[in-house]
């Protein structure tokens, strides 16, 4: 009887791990490091969630229309260590985001990039983006092995 329960759940953790490793991607998965993005747009709302945030901003096109984007940054604690906070990402504010935009052209529900650096209008920039995994090792990330 312990010897089912002890299988039970050593199984029970293998499929909860598989779950949650099948989740996650690697940058070159889904992000094409050679298709950098620059967005000037307006901060919808942020989402802290794992195992990567996403900044939602609104940006303004030349002929005045507005396109939603979804921009993938770190982990929530990773973002957190950067110096974000919940009161540095406001809806309404206007940001500069740089990254890379996603391997599937389409913008259903919204376009979607990875982002590396976001910039504020008083000259603060924070850094949102991973690197390894793919994404392009160019010195930006604070935490990057130097080579």
């Amino acid at each position: 009887m312990q010897r089912r329960l002890m299988l039970l759940g050593v199984a029970l953790v293998l499929i909860a791990s598989a779950a949650r490793m099948q989740a996650h991607h690697a940058f070159s998965a889904e992000f094409d490091a050679k298709n950098p993005v620059k967005l000037r747009g307006t901060i919808k709302t942020m989402e802290w969630v794992n195992p990567h945030s996403w900044l939602h901003i609104d940006v303004k096109g030349t002929d005045g229309k507005i396109t939603p984007w979804m921009i993938e940054g770190g982990p929530p604690t990773s973002l957190v260590k950067r110096g974000f906070s919940k009161k540095s990402l406001v809806p309404g504010t206007e940001v500069v985001v740089e990254g890379f935009r996603s391997k599937d052209p389409a913008c259903r529900p919204a376009c979607r990039a990875n982002g590396r650096d976001i910039s504020f209008a008083d000259g603060r920039k924070l850094f949102m983006g991973s690197s390894g995994t793919g994404a392009p090792l160019d010195g930006r990330d604070p935490t990057e092995q130097k080579r």
